[in-house]
């Protein structure tokens, strides 16, 4: 590692996790190039880190001789010496169509291979990350053959109160070891006073009402704390609390089950919204600081913008104790 810091490339950007990430794990950083669309996401990182330069579309970068080319101008940045990126996962989900390559979307893995190879032949010495779901062994081993590492799975629920099981490709150190499991539990991270307007109220309490099962019941409501389910994209956030309501994904047999001790990862097909949180006998979903810790980000960290972008950033990001783990191996 350079003494004076990294030059790091950073695809799929989002709300820059890596960049709070490689401050977490006391790596210093010379310079960081993010690449990200979303001008909400791009809004935040910018509130959080002035220093970031934002590159623009990652299908107009490139790199060669040392010049970062992008949409937006041409950076002399000597050697990338850490490439990092999340592709976007939804041709890959389990929760998905599982179209893999044939999603536009997840396609872009692509773009990160191309620009590694661009960097390598730069800096053959080059570390990169590479984060994505749970997928199908088939999908899974054709990034691991083109990228010609295994990757090693990591479920966030070591660090934090949120399952969100995924995939780590990285030349970062042969043997990554599992996070230490910190046993917190979502009832650890609940606030205690939340705004009003997160209850649910009106219709869908009623409705919910009708099945019984907004109640503590036999075999509803478990009475141990619960894991937060895997943060989405979605723009209405997670119902997730102390106690979890899930309707019984891919089965018709009507009613609620409560969900004791680690909850499954959310999804981003239709039944997620039947999920729903019960605590001190009232429901409600999630505040936006909840789920930064869930991520394990600072408190606050995507305040500048509403509430539906903060949720949709953060179901887009990593979990930063994760990737800091990882980074330290550096």
């Amino acid at each position: 590692m350079k003494s004076e810091g990294l030059v790091v490339l950073s695809l799929f950007d989002g709300i820059s996790c890596g960049r709070v990430a490689l401050e977490r794990a006391g790596i210093p950083v010379k310079s960081y190039y993010a690449s990200e669309i979303d001008k909400h996401a791009i809004k935040v990182s910018k509130d959080n880190w002035k220093d970031i330069v934002h590159i623009g579309d990652v299908t107009k970068v490139s790199f060669k001789d040392g010049v970062l080319q992008t949409e937006l101008g041409d950076y002399n940045v000597g050697k990338v010496d850490l490439h990092l990126a999340g592709s976007p996962c939804q041709g890959f989900s389990m929760a998905g169509k599982q179209l893999a390559f044939d999603d536009p979307r997840s396609m872009l893995y692509f773009e990160f291979e191309r620009i590694l190879t661009e960097i390598k032949v730069d800096n053959p010495d080059a570390k990169f990350l590479l984060e994505n779901v749970k997928m199908k062994k088939e999908h899974k081993d054709v990034i691991s053959d083109r990228l010609g590492i295994e990757p090693v799975a990591i479920n966030s629920n070591l660090v934090s109160a949120q399952n969100r099981y995924r995939l780590y490709w990285t030349n970062i150190c042969d043997n990554i070891e599992q996070p230490m499991d910190k046993g917190i539990l979502l009832k650890d991270i609940i606030q205690e006073m939340v705004d009003e307007k997160y209850y649910i109220k009106g219709g869908r309490l009623k409705w919910l009402n009708e099945f019984g099962e907004v109640k503590v019941k036999d075999g509803y409501i478990a009475f141990n704390p619960v894991k937060a389910k895997c943060l989405t994209v979605r723009a209405e956030p997670s119902w997730n609390c102390t106690y979890i309501l899930q309707w019984p994904h891919g089965t018709n047999s009507g009613g609620y089950r409560a969900i004791d001790g680690k909850t499954p990862a959310m999804t981003t097909s239709s039944w997620e919204s039947n999920n729903y949180l019960l605590n001190e006998g009232m429901v409600r979903k999630l505040t936006p600081e909840e789920c930064e810790v869930l991520q394990t980000l600072p408190t606050g960290y995507t305040k500048c913008v509403a509430d539906g972008h903060r949720y949709k950033a953060l179901g887009n990001g990593w979990t930063v104790d994760v990737i800091a783990h990882i980074l330290k191996h550096l």
